[in-house]
């Protein structure tokens, strides 16, 4: 695979340093929201990664300890002396660390439709809380280009086979179901496809080729599996008559064409509408896991020569509580060679947080639905990411939110 190498700049000035481990940090997810603020501010910024949790090292100024002090953010002020001493030893050989330049504020687009309801999905939760901006974007705006627009995108829990999420079992006699469906196939009529399935594919297939050109892409639960199913049915109707009207094609599952897909191979449909299941990538019916002994662990990466799963896998812990969604974890034998596993439960031997390359872009799938409340269900309120806000959980997503401000240095095989 390929990786990003970066290169810190020396910090001539006094610094702010935003430390990111368990005992030092009062509010981890609003600390993201400063890097960013920092980053939009053009101030210089090192993420000393594995130091202290992930540390922030930004040049000091007024305004910023300001903003630290009313997001309730900690933070120290820190000597020239003591900036450089941290570098020092971050570059140690010894010392499984590294400080990676951030240099831009990465454009945020968050791919849902009209009102679709904020709180609930993670990552835009996630961004609000931390008050980090971003634009909303759907279906017209992808094919006609927007994408170009942005450095990162996240995936809603989208259906992108078209099956309306599978649950046409429990809620297809739902006014929100039946309103949906309507919304989705009046969509795809206005923007000139006679069937829904057929418009979700041009649309995943417009992702596909914003990642392939450079973009950063980052999906979770149902949104990773069905994108790539998506993918390898071009072509292929695998969607039954109560979702498109028509039979599905026969045989459909030896047509799959695996060499589409991002992350997934050899995996097997499932076939009846009545299962709420896409296929054999979720390992959600296969799990054995009690709720109380349900964690997962981040995997350990050189921070000098794997610095983009190091930064990935930023925490103040290695044991993340575990949460379920429509795709919890991800079924390993059903990943390619190509992916990087980042986070995985041994004990039920399953993939949990994957990440990997495509043409010049980067994707990360992230499996379940809120790292805050372990089984999400249609309906349930809204987590308040205020009494969450040391989240080991939500950190991994706002790891990637900050992926794409890092400064590349060079590439190596």
């Amino acid at each position: 695979m390929l990786f990003l190498f970066f290169s810190p700049d020396t910090i001539h000035a006094s610094s702010i340093l935003i430390p990111m481990d368990a005992k030092n940090q009062a509010n981890h997810l609003k600390a993201y929201g400063i890097t960013y603020y920092a980053l939009a501010n053009g101030l210089q910024i090192q993420w000393l990664l594995n130091y202290q949790g992930g540390s922030f090292l930004i040049s000091d100024t007024e305004s910023l300890r300001k903003e630290c002090q009313i997001r309730g953010v900690s933070f120290e002020v820190v000597s020239d002396a003591k900036a450089e001493a941290i570098l020092e030893e971050i570059q140690s050989p010894s010392q499984n660390m590294e400080a990676m330049v951030l240099e831009k504020a990465p454009r945020i687009a968050v791919y849902a439709p009209q009102g679709n309801k904020p709180w609930d999905d993670a990552v835009t939760m996630a961004l609000t809380y931390a008050e980090i901006p971003y634009e909303t974007i759907y279906d017209e705006e992808v094919l006609n280009d927007a994408l170009v627009m942005y450095d990162w995108l996240h995936l809603h829990h989208e259906d992108f086979t078209y099956q309306y999420g599978k649950f046409y079992r429990n809620y297809r006699t739902t006014p929100w179901y039946i309103q949906e469906k309507a919304e989705a196939e009046a969509l795809a009529g206005k923007l000139g496809y006679s069937k829904v399935s057929e418009e979700k594919l041009a649309v995943a297939l417009k992702i596909r080729n914003y990642v392939i050109g450079g973009g950063f892409m980052f999906a979770m639960c149902s949104a990773t599996d069905s994108f790539d199913i998506a993918l390898a049915a071009e072509g292929v109707d695998i969607a039954e008559p109560m979702f498109d009207g028509d039979p599905s094609e026969p045989g459909y599952q030896a047509k799959l064409d695996f060499s589409n897909t991002f992350a997934f191979t050899d995996f097997v449909l499932e076939r009846s509408p009545m299962v709420y299941e896409f296929s054999s990538i979720d390992m959600t019916s296969k799990r054995q896991v009690p709720m109380d002994g349900d964690y997962f662990t981040l995997m350990e990466f050189s921070a000098k020569w794997d610095p983009v799963p190091t930064m990935l896998n930023q925490n103040h812990t290695v044991l993340v509580k575990g949460f379920m969604g429509q795709t919890t974890a991800f079924d390993p034998s059903t990943l390619k060679p190509t992916v990087l596993v980042l986070s995985e439960n041994k004990l039920n031997g399953e993939a949990r947080y994957i990440h990997g390359i495509k043409g010049q872009g980067f994707f990360t799938f992230y499996g379940g639905h809120d790292p805050e409340d372990y089984q999400h269900r249609v309906g349930d309120p809204k987590t308040e990411l205020e009494l969450h806000p040391n989240s080991p959980g939500y950190r991994l997503i706002l790891n990637n939110v900050l992926f794409p401000a890092a400064k590349k240095k060079k590439q190596k095989t």
